[in-house]
C-alpha cells in the first residue's frame, strides 16, 4: 500500500522523527503526535489506515486511545509500542482490538514487517496462525501450518480434537489469551466434515458493541445511520462451514439472546430485514474468562452457555507446559527465517534454558514475537542470550558478558545483601525497558548519572 496513511503517537520526539523518516522512505504518508489530545484531533480530521501508539502518553494511555479509535474509526489498525516489561498489558490491549504490539528498542526490519502485516489486514502472519488474536474483522481460513506439542497436555488436546472434529457438536475453548484457541478451532474445522467449507472467525472482544449485531447477522441498506449498502454477516459468510466466535463473553445480553435464537432455530434475520435466512453453520466459541462465574453474576445467559458448551477443551498456558517450549520456539525460528531471509538453525543451550524458564504471560503470541526478534538480531547460526529481551533474561541468572568479576553470592546471595542486589538489578532493567533502553533518560529517571548506570550494568554482567 504505497499511499497508506500512518499516525505515530509517542511523546518521545526523537522516536516520532525517526519513525516518520523511516516510514516515509518506505512509501507511507506519516503524521506524528506527542500527546493523545493531538492524536484525537488528527484522527477527527482525516482517516488513518494505521496508528502506531506508545503505551504510555503524558495525557492518556494506549487503552483509552485504542477505545477511541475503535469507536470512531473501526477500520483503522492499531499497533502498540511497548517495553517488554509491559507484555501482559500489550496482550490485553490486543484482546481489546489492537492488531499487534512491538517492543522497544525498535528495529527497522521488524517494524516494517509488522506495519505490512497490519495494513494487509488478513490475519495471516505466523503468530496468528499458531493461535492468537486479530483485529476483530471476519477472515477466511488460511490453512495454517500445524505444529503439535509433545507434552501430556498437547497429546490430550490432540485426542480431543480427533474425537470431536468429525461431529457437529459445538465446542467451547477456554484458556488464557495467546494459548492457541483459534488455532485449535481451525484444526477442528480442518478435520471435520465441513473442511471444504469456509472457516470464519470473529473476535467479539474487539467489536464495538454498536456493530456486533451487524457483524454477526448482517444488515440491510438504510437500517441504521451508516448502513449505505446491504451487508452479509458472519453466519451467512460461514454457510456450510464453521463460525468461530472468540471472546464470546463480551457479547451484550441482547446479542446473546439473538445468538441463542439462531442456534435454536438455525435461522438469522439481518438487522432491518423482513425475512428469515436458513443457516447451516457449526459453532466453535472461545473465552479466557470463567463463563460459569459470568452466569452467576448475570453477565452471561445460562441457556446460551449450555448451547455452546456441548464439548469443552481447555488450553494450558505455556508456563504449565514448558516441555513444549523448545518445539514451538524452533517452529517460530523456521517461520522467522522465511520472513526475514535468515538461516538461523536454533538456540544455544543457555538461551534455550532461559526461554524455558520464562513465564510467558503472553503465551504463544509473546513467544513468537521474542523468537522473531531474536532471529533478527542473531549474527550466527544459533541464537544466544544477547538476542533475548531483558524480560526473558531477568527471569533467570544473568549471563556474564564482561570481564568484570562478580563475587559469588552477589547475584542471588543469601540474606539482605542478595535481596537488595536483585531488587536493584530488576529496578534498572525495568527502567531501561520503560525508556526504550535510552540510557540517558533511564539514568535521569533513576536519579543517577550515566557513568553510575554503566558501572552498575557492568557489575551485573549485562550489556544492553
Amino acid at each position: 500500500m504505497a499511499h497508506a496513511h500512518i499516525l505515530v503517537v509517542d511523546d518521545d520526539q526523537d522516536i516520532c522523527h525517526l519513525l516518520s523518516r523511516f516510514l516515509t522512505k518506505s512509501g507511507y504518508a506519516v503524521a506524528t503526535a506527542g500527546r493523545g489530545s493531538v492524536a484525537r484531533e488528527l484522527l477527527a480530521g482525516r482517516h488513518f489506515d494505521l496508528v502506531l501508539c506508545d503505551h504510555r502518553l503524558p495525557d492518556t494511555d494506549a487503552l483509552k486511545m485504542l477505545q477511541h479509535i475503535r469507536s470512531t474509526s473501526p477500520t483503522t489498525q492499531v499497533i502498540i509500542i511497548t517495553g517488554y516489561s509491559d507484555v501482559r498489558i500489550a496482550v490485553e490491549l490486543m484482546r481489546q482490538g489492537a492488531f499487534d504490539y512491538i517492543g522497544k528498542p525498535l528495529y527497522p526490519d521488524e517494524l516494517l514487517m509488522r506495519v505490512q502485516d497490519a495494513l494487509a489486514g488478513d490475519g495471516t502472519n505466523e503468530e496468528r496462525q499458531v493461535g492468537d488474536r486479530t483485529k476483530g474483522a471476519v477472515r477466511k481460513q488460511e490453512g495454517p501450518v500445524f505444529i503439535e506439542g509433545t507434552g501430556p497436555s498437547s497429546r490430550t488436546i490432540s485426542k480431543h480434537i480427533a474425537l470431536v472434529a468429525p461431529t457437529d457438536m459445538s465446542v467451547l475453548l477456554t484458556g488464557e489469551t495467546g494459548t492457541g484457541k483459534e488455532y485449535v478451532a481451525k484444526r477442528i474445522h480442518q478435520h471435520s466434515k465441513r473442511s471444504e467449507g469456509p472457516f470464519v472467525a470473529l473476535d467479539c472482544g474487539a467489536l464495538p458493541k454498536e456493530i456486533a449485531g451487524s457483524e454477526l447477522f448482517g444488515h440491510t441498506k438504510g437500517s441504521f445511520t451508516g448502513a449505505v449498502t446491504d451487508r452479509v454477516g458472519s453466519f451467512e459468510q460461514a454457510q456450510g462451514g464453521t463460525l468461530f466466535l472468540d471472546e464470546i463473553g463480551n457479547l451484550t445480553y441482547d446479542n446473546q439472546l439473538k445468538l441463542l435464537r439462531v442456534l435454536q432455530e438455525r435461522k438469522i434475520r439481518r438487522i432491518g430485514g423482513s425475512k428469515d435466512i436458513d443457516v447451516d453453520v457449526r459453532i466453535l466459541v472461545a473465552t479466557n474468562e470463567d463463563l460459569g462465574r459470568a452466569v452467576a453474576e448475570g453477565r452471561f445467559r445460562e441457556d446460551l452457555l449450555h448451547r455452546v458448551q456441548e464439548f469443552s477443551i481447555h488450553l494450558l498456558p505455556l508456563r504449565e507446559r514448558k516441555e513444549d517450549i523448545p518445539l514451538f520456539a524452533q517452529h517460530f525460528v523456521e517461520l522467522a527465517n522465511i520472513r526475514l531471509d535468515r538461516q538461523v538453525t536454533g538456540f544455544e543451550d543457555v538461551a534455550m534454558q532461559q526461554m524455558v524458564e520464562h513465564v510467558w504471560s503472553g503465551n504463544l503470541r509473546e513467544l513468537g514475537n521474542v523468537v522473531k526478534r531474536a532471529v533478527l538480531l542473531s549474527t550466527g547460526p544459533l541464537i544466544n542470550s544477547e538476542c533475548l529481551p531483558a524480560s526473558v533474561l531477568s527471569g533467570s541468572m544473568p549471563i556474564a558478558r564482561s570481564s568484570s568479576p562478580i563475587e559469588p553470592g552477589s547475584r542471588t546471595g543469601e540474606g539482605l545483601r542478595g535481596v537488595a542486589h536483585q531488587a536493584e538489578r530488576d529496578a534498572i532493567l525495568n527502567a531501561l525497558e520503560r525508556n526504550g533502553f535510552n540510557k540517558s533518560r533511564t539514568a535521569e529517571q533513576l536519579n543517577i548519572d550515566r557513568k553510575t548506570l554503566y558501572n552498575k550494568l557492568r557489575a551485573f554482567g549485562l550489556t544492553v
